[in-house]
């Protein structure tokens, strides 16, 4: 086998690895951007599966509307929204805590290309409202 060739081998395979390793699916941890741009939340492991907290706000507000009256003077941010748990390959099931509105919807998530597609349900899931999270890291 002549030098060239020796050198282009390894050099080939490296840079398949290269490839291969960036074609990997990321993980659903990490900082994610509401549609409208106006917040943040982290998704991180947790003894539940995956937990979500609110980490900024573009007009920070108060829990106003959380059914619970004594909670309703805390920040918005800092707040726990998001509680899921794996449910297969890339997917995912548990609550989500609309702030807006102060309703907990059961939820489901998945991975899209490199952004989570969150999906708020009610009536045992016969009506949900989706929105896609754009990864902000």
């Amino acid at each position: 086998m002549s030098i060239s060739k020796k050198l282009i081998l390894p050099v080939a395979f490296a840079g398949i690895l290269t490839v291969s390793a960036g074609a990997q699916t990321r993980d659903i941890t990490g900082t994610f951007v509401n549609e409208s741009g106006g917040t943040k939340v982290r998704l991180v492991n947790c003894d539940a599966g995956v937990c979500g907290t609110v980490i900024w706000m573009r007009e920070p507000v108060k829990d106003v509307k959380n059914p619970d009256a004594s909670k309703r003077d805390r920040p918005v941010i800092g707040l726990q929204a998001v509680t899921l748990k794996p449910t297969g390959s890339g997917t995912y099931a548990g609550s989500l805590y609309d702030t807006e509105s102060g309703k907990t919807y059961s939820g489901k998530a998945k991975l899209a290309g490199d952004d989570v597609e969150l999906s708020g349900c009610v009536l045992g899931g016969l009506i949900c409202k989706t929105s896609v999270w754009k990864r902000s890291e």
